[in-house]
């Protein structure tokens, strides 16, 4: 989503210095800009609640221990403040973390857990990135407390099912495996893993090749940067990889992951395997994934998401770990690649009437008749009219407004209908 917004506004003074009214990384979501969002939101939550799941709403502020869970996401990355009493807080840079506390500490053990949340999250600009968005708005679910292959492909295809009632067309389902590929770093020396990592991670290909490797280390960091593509075929390269009995293991569930996915989607999902992918935030254990849109020039990203086995044991009480798997999705990118969509708004709502007193002495019996039309059963949007326009410029107004009904209210209560043509 992109809003233009300027950079000030003119100055009183008259010079062209103006003043600057707008924090740093700071937006504004006019009319329109909320209408669109709201739509994109109202979508996302039909499926949510077709699949079972239940709205959660956790504090915008935390203690900056917990959004750090587990030293997974750098303090760096969080928006801090200081409180005498508290100690440091932060705003929550993603509500993964939030979520997994409030279940831990709050909601028991009656699992699984179907959660899902509509919120902003707020993420410190990079050093030399200054102005650059901090606030963001984001969509997503938590299945809490299960685990394994049929977990796995609920979040799947419950992603896959949001992307198409949104009428969502050309984008990719980008899966990864973060234990698989943490298994295919081990042979790699300790003091090199954390570049080959993030080498792979980037798609730096130039800097891998110049990393001090061994021929036989250099030759297995470029196979693992080209294991992506067709799963089938993919999963065919690693095959031929030598891997531990945990490696084969996670191979294997790959495999009945893919198969169990085709076998359900009468679609094939545009499923793309990538084990170089690795997510921002490091609390994952198995699979992860990326929703990327291939609309316009450039990728973009819509969502992420993956297996987090380890994160709830990280705040429940008696240090016990309870399954979880979860995505987000990214609202204002979803916004931005849906302006082609016939359905997305273009216009913020019409009301449906424009109540008038015809005299002053007709205002009470205005308001009481604006008042009669909004109690209605269904939603009615009224107006009433502030004064002081002559008829004409009044029947100019609702046609300008898209109004299609005006009420000339008079002071005994008598009402005369206009039906305005479009």
């Amino acid at each position: 989503m992109s809003y233009q917004q300027p950079a000030s506004f003119p100055s009183k003074r008259g010079d062209d210095r103006g003043l600057n009214f707008y924090s740093p990384g700071a937006k504004d979501l006019l009319p329109l800009d909320v209408a669109q969002k709201r739509w994109v939101e109202k979508g996302l939550q039909q499926v949510f609640h077709r699949w079972g799941y239940h709205r959660i709403i956790t504090s915008t502020l935390e203690r900056l221990d917990t959004l750090m869970a587990g030293g997974a996401i750098q303090p760096g990355t969080v928006i801090q403040l200081d409180d005498a009493e508290e100690g440091t807080l932060g705003l929550r840079p993603e509500l993964t973390a939030s979520i997994a506390r409030a279940s831990a500490t709050r909601m028991g053990a009656a699992y699984p857990q179907r959660l899902y949340y509509n919120a902003n999250v707020f993420r410190r600009s990079s050093v030399g990135h200054h102005g650059r968005q901090q606030e963001f708005y984001q969509a997503g679910v938590e299945l809490l407390g299960g685990g394994g292959l049929l977990a796995d492909a609920e979040i799947l295809l419950l992603l896959a099912d949001c992307l198409n009632q949104l009428g969502l067309e050309g984008w990719h389902l980008i899966l990864g495996e973060a234990g698989l590929t943490r298994s295919l770093l081990s042979p790699f020396p300790a003091a090199l893993q954390d570049k080959v990592r993030f080498c792979l991670a980037h798609l730096d290909r130039l800097t891998l090749e110049g990393l001090p490797l061994s021929p036989e280390h250099k030759q297995l960091a470029l196979s693992l940067f080209d294991l992506r593509g067709r799963p089938a075929d993919v999963l065919q390269q690693i095959a031929s990889l030598e891997l531990d009995e945990s490696g084969r293991q996670i191979v294997n569930n790959l495999k009945s992951l893919v198969e169990l996915l085709n076998d359900t989607c009468t679609t094939p999902l545009p499923l793309i395997l990538d084990l170089s992918l690795i997510q921002t935030f490091d609390y994952y254990t198995g699979i992860v994934f990326e929703v990327v849109s291939a609309a316009g020039s450039q990728a973009r990203t819509l969502g992420q998401g993956g297996r987090y086995d380890q994160l709830l044991g990280l705040y429940h009480p008696q240090g016990k770990n309870y399954p979880g798997i979860g995505f987000s999705l990214n609202i204002e990118d979803l916004h931005q690649v849906l302006m082609s969509n016939t359905q997305i708004p273009r216009q913020t709502p019409a009301s449906d009437w424009l109540v008038v007193p015809a005299t002053p002495q007709a205002e009470a019996a205005a308001f009481a008749y604006a008042q009669k039309l909004r109690n209605s059963q269904d939603l009615v949007r009224v107006e009433m009219d502030l004064g002081g326009r002559e008829p004409a410029d009044i029947r100019e107004y609702a046609r300008r407004r898209r109004i299609s009904r005006i009420a000339w209210v008079k002071a005994e209560g008598d009402t005369e209908i206009e039906i305005i043509e479009k």
